[in-house]
């Protein structure tokens, strides 16, 4: 056989070759990152209006895509924000209906079926990194563990970095206690996420990596590099805030450098928020983190509790630089990353969120089944329930014995009671609030029904389903 037939054959090869490979490649499901900031406020970046606080790797990453507005965590407090992002159910619905002590009852069962669980079935490789905080006895064998919920690798803590940010010593890799890490706890998550992707994945699947950082909760401690962004600053604490928040930026910015390095941006869906509003009153300690005007905090299911950060990137498909004022909630993040993967959404159990994809690349209204909700068993105040349809918002005390009513529109900051000026809309909301409330009892676990926050734990207990 001469060069020039033996040339022409491996020509018609190539070409019986190349479209399979093509369609192969077109098949390929996007990457999904869910990065989730703890305590953040809605107005700790600069993109969301803070003054001070510099924050250039996420201004960077809006100016990319989209930034949500109205964005809301599931819950006031970070065990329950953290369940809904999985399941796409309510906390109350799902069973994690508050913080979560160590070595205490509420957990994320296994009969709850995660994003995670899920994508692995579509050939996804999965990893978790960074705060875990859906049990209570973590790393044990009596409560499910990430790798329970579908994660093929996790490094993790049960709550908080411990004994702070700095050099913390409570990470678990895969079932494995680490021991003391030298750094600090973002740029760490952020180097274990990055050597996963270089190092672990299986490059031959698309892969579902949530990035859950520590920053900026308590104990908060920074390091002297992003401090000194503030050193006109003369209180340590807040300069210790606000370089904690720059730690979290410049973490972010690293992983998403890393996408770039490695290609995969094009290819990458990626999505940052956090589990809640600020801790603290925001006047002394560390707690200095801002709610953007909004009423409440950390703890509240008036605004400034529940109202934070969203952005949302994925090139090709949604449109750079852009905004959204159309409410949107954790819970939303499961139908969105399995329709983005092509996975079907369980159809034996009530799904709260709502699919995004419509919102994120055409700018249509989310279509729901239940309105948006909230519910906080240690609010700081009596009002412990919210629910929201449209632009009217009603909250209430945990027994529904007294209730308020807002319109956001016109007042996002809730100063204006109107349930007595609005009577009509005010019992419309009510009846549906009472309503969507019994429904969630009746499903959900009991756990909340004499359950005492702090204390003693109760006597050890083995995992149900």
């Amino acid at each position: 056989m001469n060069a020039t037939i033996r040339c022409l054959i491996s020509l018609v090869s190539l070409a019986m070759v190349m479209p399979c490979s093509l369609a192969r490649a077109a098949e390929r499901s996007p990457n999904i990152i869910i990065f989730l900031a703890d305590d953040l406020g809605y107005g700790d970046l600069a993109c969301y209006g803070n003054p001070v606080i510099k924050t250039p790797n996420l201004d960077a990453f809006a100016n990319q895509g989209l930034r949500l507005t109205q964005c809301y965590s599931a819950s006031a407090v970070c065990s329950p924000s953290r369940s809904a992002i999985l399941t796409g159910r309510t906390p109350y619905r799902n069973g994690v209906f508050t913080w979560i002590p160590e070595n205490r009852t509420p957990y994320l069962r296994t009969s709850e079926m995660t994003s995670a669980r899920l994508l692995k079935e579509k050939v996804y490789a999965t990893a978790h990194v960074g705060k875990w905080h859906l049990n209570g006895y973590f790393n044990q064998p009596n409560h499910p563990q990430p790798s329970d919920h579908g994660f093929d690798h996790w490094f993790s803590t049960q709550n908080n970095a411990a004994p702070s940010h700095k050099n913390p010593e409570n990470f678990v890799r895969n079932g494995k206690a680490v021991g003391e890490l030298a750094g600090f706890s973002a740029p760490i998550v952020a180097d274990e996420a990055i050597r996963w992707l270089k190092e672990d994945r299986d490059n031959s699947k698309p892969f579902f990596l949530c990035v859950w950082t520590h920053e900026p909760h308590l104990p908060i401690e920074s390091d002297p590099q992003y401090q000194s962004h503030y050193s006109g600053i003369e209180n340590p604490d807040i300069r210790q805030h606000h370089g904690n928040v720059t730690q979290l930026d410049a973490a972010f910015g690293k992983l998403m450098k890393a996408l770039d390095e490695m290609k995969l941006t094009d290819d990458t869906f990626v999505v940052f928020t956090s589990d809640n509003g600020p801790e603290g009153n925001g006047d002394n300690g560390r707690t200095r983190g801002s709610t953007g005007g909004l009423r409440g905090r950390k703890r509240d299911v008036y605004e400034g509790g529940i109202r934070v950060p969203g952005i949302v990137r994925w090139p090709g498909k949604i449109k750079p630089g852009t905004t959204s004022d159309i409410p949107v909630i954790g819970s939303d993040l499961y139908p969105t990353v399995l329709a983005i993967a092509g996975a079907k959404l369980p159809d034996d159990r009530v799904i709260d969120g709502g699919n995004l994809l419509p919102l994120l690349t055409e700018g249509k209204p989310v279509e729901r089944s239940r309105p948006l909700y909230w519910r906080c068993a240690i609010a700081r105040s009596p009002i412990k329930t919210a629910m929201r349809i449209d632009d009217w918002k009603i909250v209430a005390t945990e027994n529904l014995s007294r209730m308020e009513l807002y319109d956001l529109k016109t007042d996002p900051h809730e100063t204006t009671d109107l349930s007595t000026k609005n009577p009509a809309r005010f019992a419309e909301m009510k009846a549906e609030l009472m309503k969507l409330n019994a429904e969630i009892e009746a499903e959900g676990p009991k756990w909340w029904q004499g359950y005492q926050h702090g204390g003693a734990p109760p006597a050890r207990k083995t995992a149900s389903k």
